[in-house]
């Protein structure tokens, strides 16, 4: 992951021809810092699965009403994303994460105050739903296509894996806390994590290599910063419409809707809540979620790897199909106590989890050129909506029948859909990207 940065070195007459120096290039930094920025955020993303039954037995509301506030955030976390990357090129990349990072803040703060439904639907719906949609993956996008010229595929499945990340880290010790002090304590870990993260995105990223005076990693020439770019909510919205008006944005959007339904808004929000009602002890179930969050990392950047290699339509079909036939097997695996075909299931889903993401960010760049970073944030946008939808009827589906069986086997069927759109998107090879911005 290195690429020789050609600097001169000091010389004297004794010293003869210049030296040359080998040196990892700043894009390289620069990733590290977006990769941790993520994590940050993704702390709160871990919690929502955690306090459904706390919140459930303090304060009485239903299933739904508490799945409501999560697909207000996930709602949000997409629909903002759009918007944060025209914002990135018109304010820089490192206020719009600042100020993110800081309402993320606030949002889970507030909520150890909340004593009535809708200051859930407030702070944990809106303020962090706006919060962590300004640094979703149009987030490492936008890093990616200014940074890295080769290797974004890499890049892409390595900053796509901070989100497992962060996961990984805060899962376990989330559940420790909510189950030994409750979920407030929680919450206020959450936001002492994201206000942690502030100072190094301020002291360490950069919006653009031409303000360090570096090219791109893999540019043959100088890439100028350009100019800030104004009317970020029309662009957003017009890069919308000219998307809409072709056929790839709406199956890639519509796979990706169903990728968000069958991770985050089914296993990340309803698995704990499901392998309790089997009788499984809500720590271990968390603990099990952090594993996915392990193979997770595995499993994107090794997709990263392919899709710099393969055919991003066909690895897209074969992720979803099977992730379809998993979801088929879960109910059948659940049970008091982790057994091995349920350790099996965890880690071909961990692998498999977002894996999606770097070959749709490749076809989006493919199909949408320059501003394929915006129109990623739509297609991302789909997929927190599907996520969203399938949070609320995942609780209104165990609040009506007792039991999650219905949710998964039709999120399995769904699965299968989504890997029959992924193949019938038509290449873009030799005509140019569609234009979509003047």
């Amino acid at each position: 992951m290195t690429q020789t940065t050609e600097t001169p070195a000091r010389t004297s007459p004794q010293d003869g021809p210049e030296r040359r120096t080998r040196r990892i290039h700043r894009a390289w930094f620069v990733a590290a810092v977006t990769f941790v920025t993520i994590i940050g955020a993704a702390a709160f993303r871990s919690l929502p699965s955690l306090l459904i039954d706390p919140l459930h037995e303090e304060f009485h509301w239903s299933r739904g009403t508490i799945g409501l506030a999560v697909s207000i955030n996930l709602a949000l976390y997409g629909l903002t994303a759009p918007f944060a990357a025209a914002l990135m090129d018109r304010f820089g990349i490192r206020r719009v994460v600042a100020v993110a990072l800081f309402v993320i803040a606030c949002g889970s703060g507030l909520t150890v105050w909340m004593d009535s439904a809708w200051q859930l639907l407030l702070c944990w719906g809106l303020l962090v739903g706006l919060g962590s949609g300004s640094m979703a993956l149009a987030f490492a996008a936008t890093v990616t296509n200014r940074w890295f010229t080769e290797r974004r595929g890499l890049v892409t499945g390595i900053l796509t894996a901070a989100s497992a990340s962060g996961q990984l880290i805060f899962l376990p010790l989330l559940a420790w806390i909510v189950d030994t002090y409750r979920w407030r304590p929680a919450a206020v870990t959450v936001a002492l994590a994201a206000l942690v993260v502030v100072p190094f995105v301020w002291l360490l990223l950069r919006d653009h290599p031409a303000d360090i005076g570096l090219k791109p990693y893999g540019a043959k020439e100088f890439v100028p910063k350009p100019a800030p770019v104004t009317g970020a909510a029309r662009r957003t919205v017009g890069a919308l419409f000219t998307a809409a008006r072709t056929g790839p944005f709406w199956l890639l959007a519509g796979s990706f809707a169903i990728c968000g339904a069958s991770t985050n808004g089914l296993i990340q929000t309803h698995f704990v809540p499901a392998a309790h009602d089997h009788g499984m002890a809500p720590t271990a179930a968390a603990s099990l979620l952090a594993v996915i969050g392990v193979f997770d990392i595995v499993g994107t950047i090794a997709s990263g790897w392919l899709t710099d290699r393969f055919d991003s339509r066909r690895l897209l079909a074969v992720y979803y199909a099977l992730r379809g036939v998993s979801l088929l097997f879960l109910p059948l695996l659940l049970a008091p106590n982790v057994h091995p075909p349920m350790v099996f299931f965890i880690v071909f889903y961990g692998l498999d989890w977002v894996a999606t993401v770097p070959p749709t960010l490749a076809l989006c760049r493919e199909q949408y050129g320059d501003d394929s970073a915006i129109v990623f944030g739509w297609v991302l946008a789909s997929h927190q909506v599907g996520a969203a939808v399938v949070a609320f009827l995942g609780g209104v589906v165990r609040d009506s029948f007792g039991s999650y069986d219905v949710i998964w086997y039709a999120s399995g069927a769904l699965c299968a859909a989504a890997a029959l759109m992924v193949l019938v998107i038509r290449r873009r090879t030799e005509a140019a990207p569609v234009a979509l911005s003047a």
